[in-house]
């Protein structure tokens, strides 16, 4: 039986996923992930039947050159919409480790993969690191005692919490949420979710997840999680795009689904600090405004000698407020009021509770 170019393609799609320890596909979910991953190379083709899929896994097990070994076996899956257990007959190789397109790496292969190896390494939490260790000195080369790249840490009391994540996300698989609040007398929450993307902001690491009810974009700080429980018998769901368009309108990490306003923000930065905020801007969108509109903007704000004016798009997070509040005097907002409000009412209490022990000293 001649192979054709198609053919190829699929069995390379059905080689990496009859391989994987991380799900149980059954011959419908074989022939579901073959199309999606197939209509990305081939958008105008035809859907590929159940028939076709059937007739590769046959081909695979019994034809030269492949004669893989092809275990059937059965769980028990979970239907959420249905709300009900099922029994899935399911397929993978026998051997978890084998695969019919191995190739040797190049001497470049190797070195870049050693590099990006040693990077890796400075992350606490990541699944099987000893394994990766040993890949890596497995890979020879001098190793490098010394890093050349250094990433600031706050290690979490259970770093096995983010190699779980880490391992959920790249294997799509949905997870149970055990998660505590830090507020006192808040009862433990469980939570069903799709793990999409895990995110760094400030020393603290953020699960940022779609609830299998209603599919709405929920964040996790992982030092308030308490147990995270994998649930196969769940089916994963893809995110409908690209899950970091959630933080083009945002600064830092808090997402508010009920507030989709993005306030164009004007605000001055005194001579002092504009260039710190020229070559870190607060946000993507920070653009510094013309010499013409600064100078009827000084008009307009006679009291603000020299200095710069910006401008961003944001919408309302308590990390934004943060921000345009760290820089003290050296920054101040002009419109919109709202925003302006806010950062008012924080530090006029600010100014209250310093007033307070200012009168206890004395």
């Amino acid at each position: 039986m001649p192979i054709n170019k198609n053919a190829i393609i699929r069995y390379k799609i059905l080689d990496e996923l009859l391989s994987s320890r991380y799900h149980n596909y059954s011959l419908d979910d074989l022939t579901e992930e073959v199309n999606n991953r197939f209509a990305e190379i081939h958008p105008k083709r035809d859907k590929l039947g159940r028939r076709t899929i059937e007739k590769d896994i046959h081909f695979l097990e019994n034809e030269d050159p492949f004669w893989v070994e092809i275990e059937r076996y059965s769980i028990d899956a979970y239907d959420y919409n249905k709300q009900k257990t099922y029994c899935k007959r399911c397929l993978r190789y026998a051997n978890p480790s084998f695969s019919i397109f191995k190739k040797d790496l190049s001497s470049d292969e190797k070195y870049l993969l050693r590099e990006l190896l040693s990077m890796l390494g400075r992350f606490d939490g990541l699944p099987m690191m000893e394994e990766l260790e040993r890949l890596r000195l497995s890979l020879g080369g001098k190793t490098q005692h010394q890093p050349i790249i250094s990433f600031t840490k706050n290690p979490l009391e259970n770093t096995n919490y983010l190699g779980m994540l880490f391992t959920a996300i790249s294997q799509k698989q949905t997870v149970e949420i055990h998660y505590g609040s830090f507020i006192e007398n808040k009862k433990e929450a469980l939570y069903h979710v799709y793990p999409y993307l895990l995110k760094e902001y400030a020393g603290r690491w953020y699960l940022y997840a779609g609830r299998v009810e209603n599919d709405k974009i929920k964040c996790f700080p992982l030092d308030r999680i308490i147990e995270v429980i994998l649930t196969p018998s769940i089916k994963y769901k893809d995110y409908n795009g690209d899950i970091n368009e959630i933080f083009e309108d945002i600064i830092g990490v808090t997402y508010y689904y009920e507030d989709t306003i993005v306030h164009n923000i004007l605000f001055w930065v005194s001579d002092y600090s504009k260039n710190y905020v020229l070559t870190k801007p607060l946000h993507e969108s920070q653009r510094t405004l013309n010499k013409k509109t600064c100078d009827e903007l000084h008009e307009q704000y006679p009291t603000l000698q020299g200095g710069q004016f910006f401008r961003i798009d944001c919408r309302k997070n308590y990390e934004l407020i943060r921000e345009l509040c760290s820089f003290g005097q050296h920054l101040l907002v002009l419109e919109p009021s709202c925003i302006q409000d806010e950062i008012f009412e924080r530090i006029k209490t600010i100014n209250e509770e310093y007033s307070k022990l200012r009168t206890k000293r004395s």
